[in-house]
Formats: C-alpha cells, structure tokens, sequence
C-alpha cells in the first residue's frame, strides 16, 4: 500500500474517530449507560455500541477488513487470510468510562502482515487526537472536536510527538485499574537505579499516548490486554521513536494473531 493511499486512510479513520467520539459522549452525558456484563466478565455500555456502530459504517467503505472488539468474532481461518486490517477498541476503558473519570478513548489501528503501521487514538472529554503513520510519523493535535479542512491542514496545525521535555526524574505510568504486585516490584527496581523516579496512573490507552509524547519513559504492563487495546497505540509509540516489546525480550508484539490476547509487555522510550 503507498503513502498516498495510507494518508487517505489515516484521514478517513481520523474522522470516523471523531464521529465515535460524539456517539460516546451523548451517552456520558446522560443518567443511563445501559451497563451489560460480557461473557468476559467486562462491561459494555451503549456507548461502545454505538462508537462501534459509528466507526465500521465508516471503516466498511475502505475495503480493509475490519476487527473490533464490539465486532462479529471471525476465527483465525478467515483472518490469517488478511495481508492488511483494522483493529478497533470503539471505547477503550470502559471501566474508566463508567467511574466517569474522563479516561477513555477511541483507538482505530491499521495493521500490515501483524505489524501495527498506523494509529489513531481519540480522546472524547480531553478533544485530543493522537495519529500516526510508520512514514509520516506521530502527531498530537488539541482542541479538536469538528474538523472540516483537509489532511494536510489537520498536519499543520498538529504537534510532532515525542514532545521536548525538560525535567531530570523518571517516569512510569501504569494502569489506573489493574495495579498488581509485578508492576509495584517494577517501580522499586527501578527506583533502586534512578534517584527520581514517578509512578503515574492512568487509564485507557493514555498511558501509551504518554510514552509517545514523550510524558513518561516506560509503562510496564503485567495484565491481560487485548490487541485492540494497544495496537493503535503501538503504531503511535513506534512512529514517536518508542518501542512495545514482549516482556523480557527484544520482540515487538504483532496483531491479528491467532490468540487475540496479548502476552504481557513492556512499552518505552528508546
């Protein structure tokens, strides 16, 4: 696929991003989200119905088969098949959706032969649009909500990740709701290395975005994800310069595999 076709694409899954972006706010900001219990023990609200809904009748158009988490499950014999295909986590962070702490977000993945090449992350409350492609590399673009200019304008107007930082401490973000054991022993060895070191929690796929922009050096994580929790963020991490790499390995993790839940993992700056 060239790069002309890509930006196409990348602009496209930007606005059906947005677009799922006001579907899940019309639901924050009622009384009822409609909370259901999957057969995984995870919530699902109507906001990730209709953010699902929203971004496929978009994504469908494209002719790139599309995987997402509120999606038909295709076995691996239809999907190994796939040289290219979109991974969706309409709403990820669910949990932070429901606690209404504003950390949750939109994540839409383009993945080559397993490889995450683009990615788009959405954050509905904050109006920030995080995007990337393995050429063009990685952007952040505030206050956005409605865009009516073109592709070229929305990369004009965005800042290039990572972000230039200026402070001496090490920072390492974690899950907000998966805390464990494993991540505090991570944090105290890390902390017997450096003289400053933060712990920051924080929800939903923002903890990659933090890593991209440069916020914060490591998220180490020693919990179940699935791959459309991180795959968009991954494409982003990458074109920011960082790497998400199997645990105790120099590996990247790949996508549309035949087990969709990812083995633990370790994203940082390079």
């Amino acid at each position: 696929m060239n790069f002309t076709k890509r930006k196409e694409l990348l602009f496209t899954a930007i606005m059906a991003s947005l677009k799922a972006g006001k579907e899940i706010l019309d639901v924050y900001n009622t009384d009822d989200f409609e909370i259901q219990i999957k057969s995984d023990d995870s919530p699902l609200t109507l906001a990730d119905q209709r953010a699902h809904q929203s971004i496929v009748a978009v994504l469908d158009k494209l002719d790139v088969p599309v995987l997402s988490e509120e999606g038909e499950k295709l076995t691996y014999e239809e999907r190994n098949k796939w040289e290219y295909c979109w991974i969706v986590d309409p709403l990820d962070g669910t949990k932070e959706f429901i606690k209404r702490n504003d950390e949750f977000t939109v994540n839409i993945a383009l993945v080559e032969n397993g490889k995450a090449i683009m990615g788009i992350i959405y954050v509905p409350v904050y109006k920030q649009l995080y995007f990337s492609d393995k050429e063009l590399g990685a952007f952040r673009m505030d206050d956005i909500e409605d865009w009516t200019g073109d592709f070229n304008q929305l990369l004009a107007e965005s800042k290039s990740l990572p972000l230039a930082q200026n402070r001496t401490s090490i920072r390492v973000v974690a899950s907000r709701s998966h805390m464990n054991e494993e991540t505090r022993d991570f944090v105290a060895k890390i902390k017997k290395e450096h003289d400053e070191v933060e712990l920051i929690s924080k929800g939903s796929s923002l903890k990659l975005c933090m890593i991209a922009e440069g916020e914060a050096e490591v998220y180490p994580r020693y919990a179940p994800t699935m791959e459309w929790d991180i795959a968009a963020g991954h494409a982003i991490v990458s074109a920011a310069g960082g790497r998400v790499l199997h645990l105790n390995s120099e590996e990247e993790i790949s996508y549309n595999k035949e087990d969709l839940l990812n083995p633990w993992f370790i994203c940082k700056r390079s």
